[in-house]
This record gives structure tokens, sequence and C-alpha cells, in this order.
């Protein structure tokens, strides 16, 4: 009976163990993956993030963990500068303090840690990120010009956060103010996000690109990203730049000159000039043929990147079997039946990008030459 008993015991210990398991069965655990484009290596980076050392619910190193399970290739903690809700129990005057418990983590490993602050104050100045700071301390000062001075004169890169914010601005529009177009001609000013959170600002891009400004998307992290985020199967906001190399320098020259693509799963926002290539190299033609006896082309297309990719049909040709509208899940496949009416050596295969964008409701079209077998 004891024996019974206990092999019983096992048995619904296993059980519930599997069940438990079950439960998570729906978390995102695959990490992210973008390819390069030509001439750049491609850094998904998440530069706006918080831990227990300003208004976060986590030690730095939990930052660290993250970033490694989730393939980011680099990050920031960009803790409040004037904001400092934990300070009756986590005395730090050092603003560098967070900085530097995370580096002591990240040094093991393959991740890039980029030393960053946010400037928080009340609109129209609002809340800016700064990062490449050497020393965050020297950002406290009372005069609002202060931090963005001290902040160029360290080299750093600077961007809006979270414009929208309908706690600064009750419409849900950014307004940019005039304290922030001189900041702008001053060149203390660099990106915005047009993607913080799970919010998208279609103004915000519209002031990226009429200002030059570099399009940034974050996740603006206070909690765990596990709840926020993987528990729900999803991937966090992020920054793709495209960088001549994996380093510091290539990583901050990029973002000054504007290299980047704000991505939210299947969301894409960023300048033509960089996600119509990203497109390009995250679907592959792996098969083109056409069906025996026909005029009907079969392309197999493989999605290499971590997004699920809504596509449609820009081509004069139409589908056989398929709707114009259609979607290749991260990692996956879809095979097009292209009516061709004649048979050819080549054609372009031509598709919309429906849930990525060059400017507010404008959707690239990426193309693909294509060689029949």
């Amino acid at each position: 009976m004891k024996t019974r008993s206990f092999i019983l015991i096992c048995l619904l210990i296993a059980g519930s163990q599997g069940l438990l398991g079950q439960t998570h069965s729906h978390s995102n655990s695959t990490p992210f993956a973008f390819p390069d484009i030509p001439g750049y290596h491609t850094l998904v980076t998440d530069l706006h993030q918080h831990t227990v050392f300003s208004d976060g619910s986590v030690w730095p190193d939990i930052r660290v963990m993250e970033a490694l399970r989730e393939g980011v290739d680099v990050i920031s903690l960009t803790e409040h500068l004037e904001y400092q809700p934990h300070a009756a129990d986590i005395p730090h005057p050092d603003r560098n303090r967070s900085y530097n418990l995370a580096l002591k983590e990240a040094a093991d490993h393959d991740l890039l840690l980029v030393h960053g602050s946010e400037i928080t104050r009340k609109a129209p100045m609002g809340h800016n990120n700064a990062v490449f700071i050497s020393d965050a301390n020297l950002l406290l000062a009372e005069d609002p010009e202060t931090p963005f001075a001290e902040a160029r004169k360290q080299g750093a890169f600077v961007f809006w956060n979270h414009p929208a914010w309908y706690a600064q601005q009750p419409q849900g529009n950014p307004v940019l103010s005039e304290f922030q177009q001189a900041r702008i001609a001053a060149g203390e000013l660099h990106g915005i996000e047009v993607i913080n959170t799970t919010d998208y600002s279609e103004e915000a891009l519209a002031l990226a690109l009429e200002h030059n400004l570099t399009i940034m998307g974050t996740s603006d992290i206070h909690g765990l990203i596990a709840w926020d985020y993987i528990e729900a199967g999803k991937h966090r906001p992020v920054t793709l730049v495209f960088a001549e190399d994996r380093t510091a320098e290539s990583l901050k020259e990029a973002l000054f000159a504007g290299r980047t693509v704000a991505v939210y799963n299947g969301l894409w926002v960023g300048k033509e000039a960089y996600l119509k290539p990203l497109l390009e190299s995250s679907i592959r033609v792996t098969r083109s043929a056409y069906i025996p006896n026909t005029q009907i082309l079969e392309v197999e297309l493989e999605n290499t990147s971590s997004s699920d990719l809504l596509l449609e049909n820009a081509m004069g040709f139409t589908f056989y079997s398929s709707a114009p509208v259609f979607e290749i899940p991260a990692g996956g496949t879809y095979t097009l039946m292209i009516k061709t009416l004649d048979p050819l050596e080549q054609m372009e295969l031509r598709l919309r990008a429906l849930g990525a964008y060059t400017a507010p409701r404008v959707h690239p079209i990426a193309t693909w030459e294509i060689h029949p077998e």
C-alpha cells in the first residue's frame, strides 16, 4: 500500500506540474529575430527602462537577464532624475548607481549597456531620455535648459518620451512646444518615441518626419517584461538600429543618423530607406515554380523575422486560391499561387506591408525578383 501511495503521489505531482506548464504554453519565449540589411548590422535595442532606482519594481540586474532571455542586443536603464518615489527605502544620491549595478551583470554577457537617464519635467518640457551620457548627476538642475545643455556637452543622444501621453497632453496628441523647437535648433533634441509601451502615435511620426527626428520605439518598462508582454504572447516594443558594426560607437552614430525602425510585434514604423530593405531581407523566396501544364506560379515565402507580417498584393497579377491580403507568421511560410496569364522567365513580386508605416497611414511596397524554376 505504501508503494502504491508513493506512486500515486508522484503521478499527481507530475500531472500538476504538467498542468502548470500548460498554463504558460501561450508565452512567447522565442528571442527576437531580425535580419541585417545591406551594409548594416541590425541591433535590437530598448533604450527606455526603469528599476527600483526610480519608479520601477525590479533590481537592475533583472533588466539584463530579461534582455538576454528575449534576445535584445542593447538596453539602457533610464532612471528618472527628478522623480524618486523609492528614495525613503533606497536612498541613492548617486544617479549613476543603477547603471553601475547593471554593468556588473552585463559584463559577463554579450549585451551592450548604454548609460542613460530620464529628464523628468512637466509639459511643455515633458520627459526626455538622454543616452550615452557619462555622469547622470551633472544633469540634475532646476533650470529647464541646463540638463539638455549638459547632455549635449557629454555627447548624449536625446529623445522625447511618450509625446502623446494623455497625462501631459489631454487630447492624446503631441504638441511641439517652443521649448522643444529651441532644443532641436540647438542640437539638444534628436529623436522622438513613436511607439511607447503599447501606444503608437501617428502624430509623433509626422513630427519625426517633419523635423528629421530619429524614430524610436521603447517598452518604458516598470514591472516585469514577462508580465506585461511575454505572458500575453508578445514581444516588448523595441528600436531596430542599423549600425556599421556591433559597438557602442556605431550604435550612437546610427542613432544620430536616424537609421532606425520602431517595432511592436507586427507593427513596424520607420523611414522607407530602412523599413523597405528590412522587409525585403525578412522575407525569403524559398521556391518558385509553375504548376505543371498551367500558367499558375507557386511562390513559397519564408518570414525570417520574429514579427507576423500582414501583406497585400500590389501587382497587376491576381492570386489563385488566396485572398489579396494574407499573413506570414513569424518564422513561418506561405505559398502564393500567382496567375501570370503567360509563362514568365522572371517577374517582380510586389507586396504592400499593411502593418508597416513610412508616414502616417502610408504603407511601403517591397519587391522581390522571381526566377521560376
